[in-house]
């Protein structure tokens, strides 16, 4: 399944009747069995955080999977996927606390090398992980009540990006 050009905004619900997200066009590219689908969108960079539960419950959904895994995996080194409470002052609270922990400003030695400013980005993702596991129960993926699956941008300019979710179902004993 495709989806392109969604930047969802903090708060903004990408499932309401009109936003960006149901105007989209959409493809299913299946490879094997299990269908392999690539979520795209558009980001502005800079630690910009998109909700993307609702596109990955509807692709689990979409996929007929009962029990399993869903993987959601970023081929690339300044991004990360979690889970979180997607609400303001959280939001607020993780980009504070990155900020802290990786410095966009601070002495890297890939910004010596290439020139391009964006070492904290490439730290902040491998401490934070391109890839996020999620179990599927009842066709549904297993999230706490306040928990959303989020995308973070930590690249220093905005970029077209590529999710990559594969669902993996559970293997049945056959009697």
């Amino acid at each position: 399944m495709r989806l392109r050009n969604i930047r969802g905004t903090e708060g903004e619900d990408l499932e309401a009747p009109g936003s960006r997200l149901n105007r989209q066009d959409y493809s299913i590219t299946k490879l094997f069995k299990n269908p392999i689908m690539r979520l795209e969108f558009s980001t502005k960079g800079y630690n910009d955080i998109v909700d993307i539960s609702g596109q990955v419950k509807k692709i689990v959904k979409e996929s007929g999977v009962k029990d399993g895994v869903c993987i959601v995996f970023l081929a690339g080194s300044t991004g990360a996927i979690t889970t979180i409470e997607y609400e303001g002052g959280v939001i607020s609270d993780l980009r504070r606390v990155l900020e802290k922990i990786a410095p966009m400003n601070d002495d890297y030695e890939h910004n010596r090398k290439w020139h391009d400013g964006n070492g904290y980005a490439h730290v902040r993702s491998a401490l934070l992980k391109p890839t996020f596991s999620v179990p599927i129960e009842n066709g549904e993926l297993v999230l706490g009540k306040w928990q959303q699956l989020i995308f973070i941008d930590f690249d220093n300019r905005p970029r077209e990006r590529e999710l990559i979710i594969k669902i993996l179902p559970s293997c049945e004993k056959k009697e």
